[in-house]
Formats: C-alpha cells, sequence, structure tokens
C-alpha cells in the first residue's frame, strides 16, 4: 500500500524524521532500513535505540501513529497508474489482497479513497503474529483469498516488504518508490506502476523473466 499505491512514503518518513529530532536524533541513510516498509513498533523501537533509550518505544510508537495518521487524512497522492491497474485486475476477475505493515486505523484510511470494495482481502500490522519483513501477512493473505502463496504475485515498492513475499513463496514484482531495488534471479524489477498490467503480472507468476525483466510473449 504505502509507496505502491499511494504516496504516503514520505509522509511516513517525515513523521519519524520530527519525532527522532524531538529525541535529538537526526535521520540519516543508515536509518533507512529501520524505517522504510517498516512497522510502527519496529521503528519505535529503533528510535529507542538511537536515542539512547530516552524515551520508551511504545510511547514513540504512539506519537509517530498519531504523526502519520494526521498526515495520511489529508489525503495522500495515488501513485500513476494505480487506479488504472485495480481496474484492469477487477475486469479481467483477478482477486486482490492488500498487505501493509500500516496499522488498521491507517489502512481504512487510504482505503476510503482507493475503495475498498476493490479488495477481497486487507490485512494490516497487528492482524498476524509478525508483520513484514516476516512472511506472515502474506501467508495470511493467501489463506483468505484460498490460493498457495506461489499462485500469487506480489507488487511491492520496499525491501521489507520484497523480503516478506518472498518468504512466503510469492512471486514478485518491485516497483521501486524510496529505496533502490536490486533485480535478482526471481525477481522483476519495474520503474513505475504504469508499467504494470495484467498480462506483465501472468508472465511474472510464469517466470518468464530474464535479467530481472520479464519477457513479453507476442
Amino acid at each position: 500500500m504505502d509507496g505502491t499505491l499511494v504516496d504516503t512514503e514520505p509522509l511516513w518518513w517525515e513523521t519519524t524524521e520530527a519525532v527522532a529530532r524531538s529525541l535529538e536524533h537526526t535521520l540519516t541513510e543508515a536509518d533507512v532500513p529501520a524505517v522504510v516498509g517498516r512497522s510502527v513498533a519496529d521503528t519505535a523501537e529503533h528510535l529507542h535505540r538511537v536515542a539512547g533509550g530516552r524515551e520508551r518505544a511504545p510511547a514513540i510508537g504512539r506519537r509517530l501513529l498519531d504523526g502519520f495518521h494526521e498526515r495520511v487524512a489529508l489525503g495522500p497522492r495515488v501513485m500513476p497508474g494505480a487506479l488504472e491497474l485495480l481496474d484492469a485486475l477487477a475486469a479481467a476477475g483477478i482477486p486482490l489482497g492488500l498487505v501493509s505493515a500500516s496499522p488498521r486505523s491507517v489502512v481504512d484510511l487510504v482505503l476510503a479513497g482507493l475503495g475498498p470494495h476493490r479488495f477481497a482481502v486487507t490485512v494490516a500490522d497487528g492482524e498476524t503474529p509478525r508483520t513484514k519483513p516476516h512472511p506472515d501477512p502474506y501467508l495470511a493473505a493467501a489463506k483468505a483469498l484460498g490460493v498457495e502463496p506461489h499462485s500469487c504475485v506480489a507488487v511491492e515498492d520496499s525491501p521489507a516488504g520484497l523480503a516478506s513475499a518472498e518468504a512466503a513463496g510469492c512471486r514478485v514484482l518491485a516497483v521501486p518508490s524510496t529505496v533502490p531495488i536490486d533485480a535478482v534471479d526471481g525477481r522483476t524489477v519495474v520503474a513505475r506502476l504504469t508499467e504494470v498490467d495484467p498480462a506483465l503480472l501472468h508472465a511474472v507468476l510464469a517466470r518468464r523473466a530474464v535479467g530481472g525483466r520479464v519477457v513479453r510473449e507476442p
């Protein structure tokens, strides 16, 4: 969701940056793995550590969630190509699951703009034993859809999300947002969501990929 369908990753970074400053810590590239694509709890634990424990992680988490909620409530920008892809998948009869590391309150805010009817299943942080980068949320979504994970294509923008989907056994298509993602064996990378359509996802599922790019059949 965040960074793939809606442009909320900058909002999450801004929120984390503000909370970090209040803890006398300046975010740098070194903080990216603990912030981008991670849950509120993960980022709160990270800030607790790097700030020398000056505030407890649960309190940091509440401030992160409140700040992020305020920013998302203003209405995040839908990523170019997102609604077109969702419409094309619906027209093709392909069921969709939304798997997010954001809490339910944020997911529901975004769904109000995207249209909750577009998704057969939604999984938010706190609804599985572990969240991204662990496989639990993707395993839960596949089970709720009544399919095996290897029959699913996960479209992700962050390393944490990709790690989650790959660990669950899903095929993966990466559309990087704020963090570069390498094209490795079994992973397809495209520059933007406007390049994605049902035919490409079918090709990813069939693993017709060479050097991180999918070969489209004539």
